[in-house]
């Protein structure tokens, strides 16, 4: 079987997952010009980059500062997650933003970055705009040193630009 089948597939699974995000709002008897409005006037005002953060542009101590939360399925996080890190299964997070503070950005993650990302899109959507993604997911995170990925990165001679930039 070809590699490119998984990716395919996980795309498809994307397409299909914001295409129910999309369209459940019209499914329960919302206003569907509103919902395409809300989402346009989103993707409009979206910088290019997301609000994507590196792993490695977090100093350890900046860690605090954010609100992190796992999007990942309650079995994940139990079995290991970010220290300090909430669990709100990415399906729940319109229904569960109320428990974001309104005084710190929001940093979501996931594995890899994709349904946090989702995650992130539905609550820009409702207005917040501190929210971030962990580029790369916990995966990333955990291979480029966790809470020190940006120490390790600076050791290496990583670019000073990127990892001295705010995060996106």
């Amino acid at each position: 079987m070809s590699k490119e089948k998984p990716a395919r597939t996980l795309g498809m699974m994307w397409w299909a997952a914001f295409a129910v995000m999309a369209v459940t709002p019209a499914a329960v008897g919302a206003d569907e010009d509103a919902v395409i409005e809300a989402m346009t006037v989103t993707l409009e005002f979206s910088a290019y980059h997301g609000n994507n953060v590196l792993p490695e542009q977090i100093p350890r101590e900046a860690w605090g500062g954010y609100f992190v939360v796992d999007t990942r399925s309650a079995e994940d996080y139990a079995r290991a997650h970010i220290p300090g890190a909430v669990h709100m299964e990415w399906r729940d997070i319109l229904a569960r933003r109320a428990e974001l503070p309104a005084e710190r950005p929001v940093l979501l993650y996931c594995d890899t970055g994709s349904l946090s990302a989702q995650a992130a899109f539905a609550l820009r959507v409702t207005g917040r705009e501190d929210v971030y993604i962990l580029t790369g997911g916990f995966q990333a995170w955990g291979r480029k040193g966790g809470l020190d990925a940006h120490d390790r990165a600076r050791d290496a001679g990583r670019d000073r630009d990127m990892l001295e930039s705010e995060p996106r």
